[in-house]
């Protein structure tokens, strides 16, 4: 079975995963949902965050995630996620961090290439602009939507033409703090 490509992200009611500088802090960080994001999701909370609460972290769900340039640069840490294989897709910056690796190569190539290979399923974290660069190989997007207008930022697949494609629903769930948790596949064929 080849390995999925999962688009798990926050994102406001107007469509935007973060502000026009790549701000987070509208988003909801407290409130009943983040059960959920702590025990369904462990793997995509930064590695220090998650020790910091105790939180035991595996592979089983993400082994590779994956982050455009900004996206890994906002984190302001070397390597947030080194429980992870890390892919930061870039064609003018470098890092160096555990488990991470910043690569200029085509990233619907490296997807392909990385959904032949045995593991886990491969998170996208962001950003807006590689989303919408992977657009047709995303097979599931979990959204997690926040009861917050940004107004203006960085929309959910950047700027992509018109091209509609279908995702069936697979399970919502809302909570209390007015997030609404939203799994989506795309139709097998």
């Amino acid at each position: 079975m080849m390995r999925e490509l999962v688009y798990y992200v926050a994102v406001a009611l107007d469509g935007f995963i973060a502000g026009p500088q790549g701000e987070y802090d509208g988003f909801l960080m407290e409130g009943d949902h983040m059960e959920a994001i702590n025990r369904r999701y462990a793997a995509t909370i930064p590695t220090d965050f998650a020790a910091s609460l105790g939180l035991a972290q595996d592979t089983s769900m993400f082994d590779t995630v994956l982050m455009g340039w900004n996206t890994y640069a906002i984190g302001g840490r070397p390597s947030p996620y080194r429980h992870l294989r890390q892919i930061v897709f870039s064609r003018t910056h470098t890092a160096v961090g555990e488990n991470l690796e910043v690569i200029a190569d085509d990233p619907v190539s490296v997807v392909r290439r990385l959904k032949q290979q045995e593991g886990s399923a491969i998170w996208l974290c962001g950003g807006g602009a590689l989303a919408a660069t992977l657009a047709d190989e995303i097979d599931r997007l979990v959204l997690k939507r926040q009861p917050v207008l940004f107004g203006s930022g960085i929309p959910l697949f950047g700027d992509r033409p018109y091209q509609p494609q279908r995702f069936d629903l697979i399970e919502t769930t809302s909570y209390e703090s007015g997030v609404v948790f939203s799994e989506f596949a795309r139709p097998s064929t």
